[in-house]
């Protein structure tokens, strides 16, 4: 049976146990090598993933990139403004050719529609790189990193200040499986819905008020809070200024937390310069482990692991 990663639960509790631990065994083994050396093992050589991009991307595209090269592996990059897929042809059936071409297809877009009609119609594993419902690539790379700064997951308070968007929902599903507890702080009108509340089977809640999910957090996280594109950004950015993470926000979290931002950040609005280049800040450490989660993730979907 095709394994497909569009949600965290497509894993469950095990698989993302499993990856977790893959990542932090592979990182370790690669200490000091150079970064387009493969893994000693190369266990996907002579696999090919293709990526295709509806939304720009740095560290989706790079990271994913180089975890297929470290596996031994090799990518193709497309986009919807230059194959048929921006002219037109379905969803469907391009997942159809790209499984007769290629061994997995990473999809970053804005509907998540999309990539559950990818993986209908392919016979090769489909990754969710990016959408608006979830984003359960970046929470696997949030999750390693925790891990180790030298903190275990159940039992965590992770507290969540801003937007209650996409990446907010797949930290909410990641609780509820991993078995620790979120609150998030949103403004009126930027909540999430109840449905990716509910992901959190209970440990996951959303408050009005910012220093009262920071209040003893181990880990804070935030996101930028205007996307490309993103309409009435003025009045959306006047509600979330009082959500911003300031030094004086961090205070309240145990003395030992640490700062998340999966970046593109705006320095200024969602997070001060102060606490992203602070000592707290755990965001290069971040956005260096989708590297390195990534590959799990390609391992899990092809069996490997888990």
């Amino acid at each position: 049976m095709t394994r497909h990663f569009l949600n965290l639960s497509d894993a469950g509790a095990d698989g993302i146990a499993a990856m977790l631990a893959d990542a932090l065994d592979r990182k370790a083994a690669r200490s000091g090598w150079p970064k387009g050396k493969v893994d000693a093992d190369a266990p996907l050589a002579g696999h090919t993933l293709a990526m295709v991009f509806e939304k720009n991307s740095t560290r989706t595209r790079v990271s994913f990139d180089m975890a297929i090269r470290q596996l031994g592996g090799s990518s193709i990059v497309l986009d919807s403004g230059t194959t048929q897929l921006g002219r037109g042809e379905t969803v469907a059936d391009t997942a159809r050719v790209l499984s007769g071409y290629c061994d997995a297809i990473m999809l970053r877009t804005d509907d998540h529609a999309k990539v559950e009609e990818m993986a209908r119609h392919a016979s090769v594993p489909v990754i969710n790189g990016l959408t608006d419902a979830s984003h359960p690539c970046q929470i696997m790379a949030d999750l390693l990193t925790i891990l180790e700064s030298g903190k275990s997951l159940p039992g965590l308070k992770v507290a969540w200040l801003g937007d209650g968007n996409n990446v907010l929902a797949s930290i909410m599903e990641a609780a509820g499986l991993m078995q620790f507890d979120v609150v998030a702080a949103c403004p009126q009108g930027f909540m999430p819905p109840e449905r990716d509340v509910a992901l959190g089977l209970g440990r996951a809640r959303v408050v009005g008020d910012p220093r009262e999910a920071a209040e003893g957090a181990d880990i804070i996280v935030t996101d930028t809070w205007i996307s490309m594109g993103q309409a009435h950004a003025e009045t959306k950015l006047a509600a979330m200024m009082p959500f911003q993470v300031t030094q004086e926000l961090m205070a309240r979290a145990k003395p030992d937390a640490k700062f998340l931002h999966c970046l593109p950040a705006h320095r200024g609005e969602e997070v001060t310069d102060a606490v992203i280049d602070g000592p707290q800040s755990l965001i290069w450490p971040e956005a260096e482990n989708r590297l390195h989660a990534q590959k799990s993730v390609l391992r899990w979907c092809f069996g490997q692991i888990g």
